[in-house]
């Protein structure tokens, strides 16, 4: 978000917070991407604010959580005090979430990790929600490719290097027919916590239904071969699908990502030596 944006959307989430009854006189940004997150003290409640304009529903995200950690799946929760719902304040949809202490040690074996995303599937396969394909992801970025309005700087070459991997890998996975069921979307270690109960996801606003392969895609490979029972080969086909979407949104016009254009490069240089395609966390800039 823009400075300004910031300013606001802080200013509106420590409004709501006050009118729930939560202490508040300060915040601390935990993050600005897409989506700002901060922690409200002194509750200690953790606010995620968007944009009305926002992609995703904070909505179902809100409620596909309260389901989940109803199952016990792996899930930071909730903020138990205030009522399970979206606020809106000032042009911002605003939930509020539990802040959870960290373990004292931020790392934790890619088997632990592979469990997780196992018992947060487990849980996922129970709950009734509509959800988007991933295929529906892959067009999106498809149509920001081909639009040099969204990409101005891309290459011509690189340009259709992103579109072709797009189109072949994602028909070769549709055309394997693998079981399909709802997904968390983006399980990478960035979206899960470390706690003292163990690792917890967060940010589920890209949730989707695939194979669970797609999912895989998306966290270190050594965490992908622990998972049991998962085909390595559409798990290799989804990484290439998930670089290309990734290195679309870093040469994407007005990307906030710190990376920056840097990543991007580094990305496309990832596809262009695959197949095998590399784990996200494998490529450097």
């Amino acid at each position: 978000m823009e400075a300004t944006e910031v300013r606001r959307a802080v200013a509106a989430a420590m409004s709501i917070a006050s009118e729930l009854d939560l202490a508040v006189d300060d915040a601390i940004v935990l993050s600005d991407s897409n989506r700002l997150v901060i922690r409200l003290m002194p509750c200690d409640t953790v606010a995620r604010v968007t944009p009305m304009t926002h992609f995703a529903s904070a909505e179902q995200e809100v409620e596909l959580v309260r389901q989940l950690a109803q199952m016990d799946s792996p899930v930071a929760p909730v903020e138990p005090r205030v009522e399970p719902r979206v606020f809106v304040n000032d042009g911002f949809k605003i939930t509020l979430w539990a802040h959870l202490e960290p373990a004292q040690s931020r790392m934790f074996p890619p088997a632990e990790y592979a469990r997780a995303l196992a018992g947060l599937h487990a849980g996922l396969r129970r709950i009734e929600v509509v959800t988007p394909h991933f295929m529906d992801r892959v067009a999106a970025t498809q149509r920001d490719i081909a639009n040099r309005d969204v990409t101005p700087d891309l290459g011509e070459t690189d340009r259709a290097l992103l579109a072709n991997t797009l189109h072949d890998l994602g028909r070769s996975i549709v055309n394997r027919r693998g079981a399909v069921q709802v997904l968390h979307g983006e399980p990478h270690p960035l979206n899960i916590l470390t706690t003292k109960d163990g690792p917890l996801f967060i940010d589920f606003e890209n949730t989707a239904r695939g194979p669970v392969e797609y999912d895989l895609a998306w966290v270190p490979s050594e965490v992908s071969r622990h998972y049991p029972d998962a085909d390595q080969d559409v798990v290799g086909e989804c990484r290439g699908v998930v670089l290309a979407i990734v290195a679309t949104h870093r040469w994407s016009l007005g990307d906030q990502h710190p990376s920056g254009r840097e990543s991007g490069v580094a990305f496309l240089r990832a596809l262009r030596d695959g197949p095998p395609w590399p784990a996200l966390n494998d490529v450097v800039w």
